[in-house]
């Protein structure tokens, strides 16, 4: 009997439809379950792993699962996705990676930590530059913006700032953690593509302000619908994720990449019915796979794709610079 897992947090509807989804499909023998854990040994058991399959929706959150799932794929267990990818990963490199890649990203920096994190001496940072050039981080950024947690926690911890009194206030409450600061793309229109390794990729139009996909496309052009579904899929593969979601803030004709999250929400009241009947089916089919296919050995690898090879018609700096001026 393969097993396939899954292993999640405080959401409901997804984790039960994977799971009557993958034992009504039931071919050749795959089971799926609920994860149960406990205090698990360092040894690997003789008889190897319980599950084939883990499709893990929480453990970026929560370091114990982060380390057994570590274990777990030294033993063969294929997890979705990768832990050691998944540990490597933050919104910086992300976003790094995805500007190495041409894809238009907003202005961002990282910032040092507000207060020292795991009580380290002062003299612990002693390589930290200060005071900051609080001056040449406002002019390569501006001044509305968006300080996020370089590891995502699920929306909180983020900030939108509008000027400096704003920016310095929201700094002052992010405690130790590491943050970045984005410059804000004011969007027309924001876009959410969903990424499932081989099995696809579908996007839909969202709205910020009510955290509901829109009811109808928006019109754009195709070649503008479809650069951001080929830039989804290049960056999550990039990232070495079998699942992703890629969002994209769109302005003036540029798709700027915001977020990248490899454990989307899938509930059908944020994604709505449609496709969260397809997200399900799609990593249900991939989860089947994988615990289907030949046992591969463990391995850590990342390699990185050419850059896109379309040609942008303006890059970030100079869409935000325009922006800059025409507030001026």
């Amino acid at each position: 009997m393969k097993r396939i897992g899954i292993l999640f947090g405080t959401e409901d509807n997804f984790p039960g439809a994977l799971v009557a989804t993958i034992k009504a499909r039931a071919r050749d023998g795959v089971e799926a379950e609920f994860i149960q854990i406990g205090a698990p040994s360092a040894e690997l058991a003789a008889h190897g792993p319980r599950y084939a399959v883990v499709i893990d929706r929480i453990a970026h959150r929560v370091p114990f699962y982060s380390a057994w799932l570590k274990q777990l794929a030294l033993a063969g267990t294929v997890v979705l996705n990768h832990p050691f990818r998944q540990s490597s990963n933050d919104k910086f490199f992300e976003f790094a990676l995805a500007s190495r890649l041409g894809l238009s990203v907003p202005p961002t920096v990282m910032l040092p930590h507000k207060e020292r994190p795991n009580s380290l001496a002062g003299e612990a940072l002693r390589n930290f530059e200060y005071p900051l050039d609080w001056g040449a981080i406002f002019a390569a950024v501006g001044e509305h913006g968006f300080l996020k947690p370089i590891r995502g926690n699920g929306g909180a911890d983020v900030y939108e700032v509008h000027d400096r009194k704003e920016f310095f206030a929201a700094y002052d409450r992010t405690r130790d953690l590491c943050m970045i600061y984005q410059q804000a793309v004011e969007a027309e229109f924001t876009f959410r593509y969903d990424v499932v390794s081989e099995k696809g990729v579908r996007g839909f139009a969202w709205n910020p302000a009510t955290g509901q996909p829109l009811a109808d496309l928006p019109k754009l052009p195709k070649t503008v619908l479809k650069r951001m579904e080929n830039e989804a899929v290049l960056l999550s593969r990039a990232l070495g994720c079998e699942i992703s979601r890629i969002e994209f803030a769109v302005a003036k004709g540029t798709a700027f990449v915001i977020d990248i999250d490899p454990a989307p929400e899938a509930d059908p009241q944020s994604v709505g019915e449609e496709h969260f009947r397809w997200l399900v089916d799609s990593i249900a089919d991939l989860a089947i796979d994988r615990a289907q296919a030949a046992p591969q050995p463990f391995a850590f690898s990342i390699a990185l794709p050419e850059a896109l090879p379309l040609k942008k018609k303006k890059t970030a700096t100079r869409v935000a610079a325009a922006q800059r001026k025409q507030i001026a």
